[in-house]
């Protein structure tokens, strides 16, 4: 087989323990997730000559190969925030096409909300005042207030309402209802939603993401070692990247995210388009990440994502579009960087392992899915990554 010719499928995930996890640091979490993986695909660490990580350890990924016990011919660091597991898991399909590698494992863990309990570290507003950033810090613009004024824009252009965004709070969580491994499952309301606490006008507390601890694997491998696992393949078909700004006043539209060239970039490099996915996994720290990355993957037209969100359209049951089928960073968990997740819980509903949340295919009830996407988003809409799976 020449060079460049291989398939790349994903041959194993895993999710280490999530949610309140006390009595663990995040190396333990990155080996419990890897050796869970390995067990999933059925494979050896052995096979393993490709390693993907970031996120943990002052030289990553090497410290986590050294912990975990590999010692890779092919590695990538990628730090693009949320958005760099789809972006690392392009690369590394990229990689094992080009055969420069065989079987390359991503992996991701954090004690985010443990070590905040523990006093070992506080709430971080912001990520720091150096380069570009320290023209916005001093005027008090945090993390989250950039995604506020961000949704603010699109509520100011397109009519966009809060009860809209709500309701994407609302309808995950009724996804993370029928998903034992989600850390909150008691159904919200939209009134409970808008009556919440405000972190960052228009955000209430039940707009934004969780803090959780979790880790979480993902195995890649070429299609010759397909035959050896225990799992069925689920086919990376296409994958887009894009970095957009770093400082807001060099955005210049706050309410198109970098989805819109990732999503086109993946769908075009699949051969498919929008309208034939099954269901989608959407990088949601806050609910308007989730409304306008449907707008840019091309889902409805731009500033229709108010509209789209409406009626359930995103539930497992009944949903037109099931979106973030587990719950989400809203509901399931999200100790960072949650990017990883989003590839898990694709490939798991792919092979018809959602149990409660089982997405049913386009053929109806008995059928599975066929085609899913996954898009994630870094920094504050700075970058994205998008891929695009389906199953034999």
């Amino acid at each position: 087989m020449t060079p460049g010719s291989r398939k790349v499928a994903v041959v194993g995930v895993a999710l280490s323990d999530c949610g309140r996890v006390d009595d663990a640091t995040p190396y333990a979490l990155h080996a419990q997730a890897a050796r869970r993986a390995l067990a999933d695909a059925g494979l050896g660490r052995e096979v393993v000559d490709g390693f993907a990580s970031a996120g943990l350890g002052t030289l990553a990924p090497v410290e986590v190969a050294e912990y975990l016990g590999l010692r890779p011919t092919w590695v990538d660091s990628t730090s693009v925030g949320g958005a760099t597991w789809e972006v690392m898991a392009a690369h590394a399909a990229d990689a094992i096409a080009a055969g420069h590698a065989k079987a390359v494992l991503l992996v991701y863990g954090s004690t985010a909300r443990a070590d905040i309990r523990a006093g070992r570290r506080t709430g971080n507003l912001s990520f720091g005042s150096r380069g570009p950033l320290q023209f916005e810090v001093p005027y008090g613009h945090t993390l989250i207030a950039k995604y506020a004024m961000a949704a603010r824009r699109h509520m100011l252009e397109h009519g966009t309402t809060i009860e809209q965004l709500a309701e994407v709070a609302v309808q995950a969580r009724a996804n993370a209802a029928l998903n034992p491994e989600a850390m909150f499952r008691d159904p919200i309301t939209v009134d409970d939603v808008l009556s919440g606490p405000m972190i960052a006008d228009p955000f209430t507390k039940l707009h934004c993401c969780i803090r959780s601890d979790g880790g979480a694997a993902v195995l890649l491998a070429a299609e010759e070692l397909v035959r050896d696992c225990r799992t069925a393949p689920v086919w990376v078909l296409g994958a887009g990247e894009h970095v957009s700004h770093s400082a807001m006043s060099e955005w210049p539209d706050f309410t198109t995210g970098p989805a819109a060239v990732s999503g086109r970039l993946a769908f075009e490099r699949a051969g498919v388009r929008p309208e034939e996915i099954d269901f989608a996994e959407i990088y949601d720290a806050f609910t308007y990440m989730t409304l306008v990355t449907l707008e840019d993957l091309g889902f409805c037209e731009k500033g229709e994502g108010g509209a789209f969100v409406e009626k359930g359209r995103l539930l497992v049951r009944g949903g037109e579009l099931p979106v973030n089928t587990d719950g989400g960073g809203l509901s399931a968990q999200h100790p960072g960087m949650r990017g990883l997740f989003l590839l898990v819980e694709a490939v798991r509903q792919l092979r018809g392992e959602g149990g409660e949340r089982q997405v049913r295919g386009p053929d109806g009830p008995g059928e599975l899915p066929r085609l899913a996407v996954a898009s994630a988003t870094g920094g504050w809409f700075c970058s994205s990554g998008t891929l695009v799976l389906g199953r034999d």
